[in-house]
């Protein structure tokens, strides 16, 4: 039963993923929209890039813990790879990785690949970073890479397109979080403990702000 929730789960995201922002709608994002999705060109050109399932892959590599590469022959549960470095290498079969497609580039959300493996979260994430994407969800976590730079993706424009958004309905943020977190407690059964405490506790903070 479990299985067939997250198939369907996955189907779900995987058709909000074909529904993402145009360009003009994450114009509401301000200078902060490069930051956040791939632009309409840049998924297009992936969408249209060629690609092999059968002999991309990730290949594992003392240097670099993992390398992208291609499959050259299969012996004897010994694989041959050329590596996108141009080394040939010959590894065990469990050293090898299948490649994602390349729509699966920087994607928002990893648990919507095809293949869901370390390598595959590690290059994900090393990408979406290149691009100042730092925030990328993983299923029901958000995972933060530090980018040691200002960005400008906590301007007033941002909390505003954010407010009152479904988690799926805008790109990763914790600001995504924060509302889908704050609505929730807002329409929530309030008779609940926990849902009461937590109201109590913010009355409490807005009431007496910490003094500096």
């Amino acid at each position: 039963m479990h299985e067939i929730i997250y198939v369907l789960l996955k189907v779900w995201r995987l058709i909000q993923q074909e529904k993402m922002s145009s360009d003009g709608e994450m114009a509401v994002f301000g200078p902060a929209a490069q930051y956040l999705r791939k632009s309409e060109k840049e998924r297009a050109e992936a969408q249209n890039r060629p690609f092999d399932s059968k002999t991309a892959c990730f290949v594992s590599d003392e240097k670099e813990l993992y390398v992208k590469a291609e499959i050259q022959d299969k012996v004897e549960g010994k694989v041959t790879v050329k590596t996108i470095d141009d080394r040939t290498l010959t590894v065990k079969e469990d050293q090898v990785f299948p490649m994602n497609p390349p729509k699966f580039d920087k994607i928002e959300d990893m648990v919507m690949m095809t293949h869901l493996h370390e390598p595959a979260v590690l290059f994900n994430l090393k990408e979406r970073y290149a691009a100042w994407m730092i925030y990328t969800y993983s299923g029901l976590f958000c995972v933060t890479v530090n980018p040691y730079k200002w960005l400008p993706v906590y301007n007033p424009e941002v909390v505003r397109a954010y407010r009152g958004k479904k988690r799926m309905e805008v790109p990763p943020h914790i600001f995504a979080l924060s509302d889908n977190a704050y609505q929730f407690m807002l329409t929530g059964n309030p008779t609940t403990t926990p849902a009461q405490k937590v109201k109590e506790f913010l009355f409490v903070c807005n009431k007496y702000p910490i003094q500096e």
